[in-house]
């Protein structure tokens, strides 16, 4: 594992911690970005569009839990307002009753649905999920020719599903890179294929470097 790739990986572990015992409230900094919560402005998503995202999941998280409560395991991944299923839910019928729950949310425009009919999966499943996703966005960042944060990245009982509003180069790229990662048992694209224009379009554009501020004059 590369220098660049254990670095990420601690960030990771620094940002879970502190998401635990300090909340949403308090900003972090990774690699020049800021994260609240589980925003990072470094994101082709304008701020309100992550900021109803967020709203999203956590939404449609409470609404599940209060419905299901443990007898299901369900995560909930909105991106560009599109949902993405996963996890583990006991019959079909509450596999249909998840998606027409969260289709009914409000801004939702679609739904993926990946839940499995099964069992729900341990903790050491879950770790092993946790940690495939973190060796999977390492290697998005060695990367030199990819943005990892055009990417997000969610794993599930070894399938790894990669989101993200990315051109078609990228989607080949980022799904090459995934495949290549010891564990990762399939990979799953849920991108939103954009043309280079319109990725150039995205880009903010360059601020000129600001001349250097004269020196006081002498008395």
């Amino acid at each position: 594992m590369t220098f660049a790739s254990k670095k990420l990986l601690g960030l990771m572990l620094v940002a879970v911690t502190l998401g635990a015992s300090l909340g949403a409230c308090v900003p972090l900094v990774v690699g020049g970005a800021a994260v609240v919560g589980t925003m990072v402005v470094i994101d082709r998503r304008t701020s309100g569009v992550q900021l109803d995202d967020q709203n999203i999941e956590l939404s449609a998280t409470d609404s599940v839990n209060k419905k299901f409560g443990d007898r299901v395991h369900v995560n909930i991944t909105s991106f560009n307002f599109r949902v993405l299923l996963t996890g583990e839910v006991p019959t079909l019928q509450d596999k249909q009753l998840v998606e027409q729950m969260i289709s009914g949310q409000k801004q939702v425009k679609s739904v993926v649905n990946e839940l499995a009919v099964m069992g729900n999966s341990n903790l050491s499943q879950r770790s092993n999920d946790s940690w495939l996703t973190g060796r999977v966005k390492a290697a998005l960042l060695d990367a030199k020719d990819l943005n990892v944060n055009a990417f997000k990245v969610v794993t599930e009982r070894g399938i790894t599903y990669l989101m993200g509003l990315v051109t078609q180069r990228e989607a080949d790229r980022g799904t090459e890179i995934t495949r290549s990662v010891s564990g990762v048992q399939k990979v799953v694209r849920v991108f939103e294929i954009i043309s280079e224009e319109e990725l150039r379009a995205l880009k903010p554009p360059q601020t000129p470097a600001s001349a250097p501020a004269s020196a006081p004059a002498k008395q």
